[in-house]
């Protein structure tokens, strides 16, 4: 006789609460990134321009006066020049403030250190002074170089020859590189050649400072302006 298929008895309810049915989850945060400080005061952000505005802007000098001075005596150079001697720091500063005037320290390596009595604002101008003028004063020699590799043709030495009298003439020195490929190497013979060339060819503005000399692949020449002195 036919029966109907056994089913399979219905799944048992979970008695938890829904709750605990998943994982909890903590809840969202809001979104908090910001960007890093690289990237801050460049477009709109303007607080460190600010905070760099409002920083004290300090005298910076080599020299240290008046209250700075921190040893107990020193040696006092009066404003007109005269030696008063050795004075405790109080009293020099005493004989300065006097006269109007400030207690430089000028010779802290001195035992014991020597300060003047002096106007520290006139005293740092005429020095900054003394030293632009110092500056323009020294001549800057300028290098320049040229490149050649051995065998170059004489057109094309001939250009650079040109360039290197221009420099010479104008007072600056030049550095003549011979670079080595491959093989060349073997071959420093043909490559001291073309320094004889380029020495006679500029010997009426110049003369040779540093001989040829070979530094890996490469070969070196330095050539100085002025024609060089015979010796005595």
């Amino acid at each position: 006789m036919w029966q109907p298929a056994r089913l399979a008895p219905p799944p048992q309810k979970f008695d938890a609460p829904r709750a605990l049915w998943y994982p909890l989850r903590p809840p969202r945060q809001p979104h908090s990134w910001r960007p890093p400080d690289c990237w801050r005061g460049t477009r709109g952000d303007t607080s460190i321009k600010k905070a760099a505005a409002k920083a004290p802007i300090q005298a910076s000098t080599e020299y240290r006066a008046n209250s700075d001075i921190r040893a107990v005596s020193v040696r006092v150079i009066g404003a007109d020049g005269a030696n008063l001697g050795d004075l405790l720091l109080s009293e020099a500063l005493r004989v300065a403030r006097e006269a109007d005037l400030d207690l430089v320290e000028v010779s802290p390596n001195a035992k014991p250190p020597v300060c003047r009595i002096l106007d520290l604002g006139k005293f740092l101008y005429e020095k900054s002074k003394k030293d632009k003028e110092a500056r323009k004063s020294q001549k800057v020699i300028e290098i320049k170089e040229f490149r050649l590799r051995p065998k170059t043709a004489d057109h094309h030495r001939s250009f650079k020859v040109r360039d290197a009298r221009k420099w010479l003439l104008d007072g600056m020195k030049v550095r003549v590189r011979i670079r080595f490929r491959g093989r060349e190497i073997t071959l420093p013979e043909v490559a001291h050649e073309d320094m004889r060339e380029i020495v006679a060819d500029l010997a009426d503005v110049s003369h040779v400072e540093s001989e040829a000399l070979i530094e890996g692949r490469t070969m070196i020449m330095m050539l100085a302006p002025g024609i060089a002195k015979a010796p005595a």
